[in-house]
């Protein structure tokens, strides 16, 4: 490779990571506080890993009918093996041309020991909502759950890196669960009008719910027994990132800061919807910017742990 070649090649990977951050900083509402936090290169990789999880996650919630969500999630699958096979190969990023993503991506596991296997078991959890897969047990969907957050963990347990790295697999993973049961509350009402439900169906028959929304939009059951159904998912998710968050002590202090940061964020948002049940029944609830950098900050300081 000449030098003007290998000059190319740079700028063509800096361009795709330039694309990647752009996706972080216009679509990750809490993502964002914590990659910040990281070196450039970690937090360039890290960028590159949600971009494409990003675009996976979008086909699932598409439009789009499901037999062509299914056609796009694997045509994923498919560039996912591409960039395998510029790695295994040790290819030019040129046979990427088209797709910074991808681009970014391939740069990043070649840096990293990125687990991109890891990519296959998100599409096969978005595929599961493609299908309006049931979840009548919490078995069902913490499988659900490990596939499309715990999956998400783990790759960026790669580019972290840590101690006692099967150990920290399985946290990642825990915290991964984590986030998902918190983002299951945090959507409650917004899936159910995409006609999707999250939370098992023992749980439902546990506290005599149905989660049927009237025309108007608005949940049917007792308000009673709906602050009681998502107290008890609120303190199921509590267990989750007391047990993740042991995952911490085996990180470097920037990797840290940067999960402490994600995890404190979700953490309020799922102790703002425990506290007021009816806000997140009637809307989607969020924290305001100043709360999440506060939260960053601590992170970075390492008082948020």
């Amino acid at each position: 490779m000449t030098v003007s070649e290998a000059c190319e090649r740079s700028d063509r990977v800096l361009d795709a990571y330039r694309h990647c951050e752009r996706v972080v900083r216009e679509e990750a509402r809490n993502f964002s506080y914590g990659i910040r936090l990281m070196p450039p290169p970690k937090r360039r990789a890290m960028s590159a890993i949600y971009a494409f999880a990003r675009g996976v996650d979008d086909i699932g919630d598409g439009p789009e009918p499901a037999c062509v969500r299914l056609d796009l999630l694997d045509r994923s699958r498919r560039r996912l093996g591409t960039v395998r096979e510029v790695l295994r190969r040790r290819a030019d990023v040129q046979a990427l041309e088209g797709h910074p993503v991808l681009t970014a991506l391939s740069d990043a596991a070649d840096r990293y020991p990125i687990p991109l296997d890891a990519f296959d078991e998100l599409i096969d959890g978005c595929e599961d909502d493609v299908r309006d897969a049931d979840y009548k047990t919490f078995d069902d969907l913490l499988r659900y759950c490990r596939r499309v957050a715990g999956s998400v963990g783990r790759l960026s347990l790669g580019v972290f890196g840590s101690d006692g790295r099967q150990r920290a697999e399985g946290l990642a993973d825990s915290l991964g669960v984590a986030l998902q049961l918190t983002n299951i509350l945090r959507d409650l009402r917004e899936d159910r009008m995409a006609g999707r439900t999250y939370i098992p169906a023992e749980d439902l028959d546990r506290f005599g719910c149905t989660l049927r929304l009237d025309d108007s939009g608005m949940f049917v059951d007792p308000p009673s027994r709906l602050n009681e159904l998502i107290g008890f998912q609120a303190e199921r998710a509590r267990a989750w990132y007391a047990e993740g968050l042991r995952l911490l002590p085996l990180l470097d202090r920037r990797s840290a800061a940067c999960t402490a940061a994600m995890a404190g964020i979700y953490r309020r948002l799922l102790e703002t919807i425990a506290e007021r049940p009816s806000a997140a029944l009637n809307t989607r609830v969020s924290l305001p910017a100043w709360q999440k950098a506060v939260v960053a900050a601590r992170a970075l300081s390492g008082v948020e742990r």
